[in-house]
């Protein structure tokens, strides 16, 4: 019997060539379920990136409904999103620490600039813009992936609230539509476009390079101007002190006058 795990229908890319694909640099637009039967390869473990076939993937973007809110501690809050795809996935809010005496004081408590956390004694509450989030929102969030006790969870970065029926079904009609005309098919970079993308990889090595040999000459050049001024104060110093030792005599021979 082989052990061998059966062959893709589809070809995997290494990383060089990501910067092709139309989902690594995108919100992707995925359902509940899709996010948590994203598969994760070994050789991109702990770099956020997944995969729906061979569609490297980082960024995406969920439309749902509220159906559960966790004030976890003070550095996070989770909301649990159902867009009725037959799963639910976490959202995890980064708080910020409150910082007594702030210099500069903020609209938000976390790490989205339109979300704010209200927590004291007796209330807690989650504002996005002038909207309190509650069960029952319909939120639209824009997330990165990670994983916690083996499961997906995804990290807000921006959120919208869904006020009409209207764009929420716009909004899961565009997931669909997304994953039609690009998820559906294996992701294929042409002989072309794999030479391009290998040369716009060399001539950037070469660009950095340049970059690196010219940013060592100019610390050079700029430590011999320090070598040169403390040269020339120090040697000037000298001067100094020979005119001191010179005039010092007279200047004492004057005093006993």
């Amino acid at each position: 019997m082989s052990t061998h795990p059966p062959a893709r229908p589809y070809r995997a890319y290494s990383a060089i060539y990501f910067r092709a694909s139309p989902t690594f640099n995108a919100w992707v637009k995925l359902t509940a379920a899709d996010v948590q039967a994203l598969r994760s390869e070994p050789e991109y473990q702990g770099q956020h990136i997944y995969f729906h076939l061979n569609h490297p993937i980082r960024f995406v973007c969920v439309v749902g409904v509220i159906v559960a809110i966790d004030d976890i501690n003070l550095r996070y809050t989770v909301l649990t999103i159902d867009d009725g795809s037959g799963a639910t996935v976490e959202v995890k809010i980064v708080r910020t620490p409150p910082i007594k005496h702030r210099p500069v004081e903020t609209s938000s408590n976390t790490t989205i600039e339109n979300v704010n956390i209200i927590s004291q004694s007796g209330v807690f509450e989650i504002m996005v813009d002038n909207h309190q989030l509650d069960i029952g929102t319909v939120i639209k969030s824009k997330c990165t992936i990670s994983m916690f006790r083996g499961i997906k969870q995804l990290e807000l970065k921006r959120v919208w609230v869904v006020t009409t029926t209207n764009e929420e079904a716009q909004a899961w009609a565009e997931a669909a539509a997304f994953k039609q005309e690009v998820l559906s098919t294996p992701w294929h970079v042409s002989t072309a476009e794999g030479e391009n993308i290998k040369k716009s990889i060399w001539k950037e090595k070469i660009k950095a390079k340049d970059y690196d040999r010219k940013y060592k000459e100019y610390e050079i050049k700029k430590e011999k101007q320090k070598q040169a001024r403390e040269a020339y104060w120090a040697q000037r110093e000298v001067k100094l002190e020979r005119r001191r030792r010179k005039e010092e005599p007279m200047m004492n021979a004057g005093a006993l006058i």
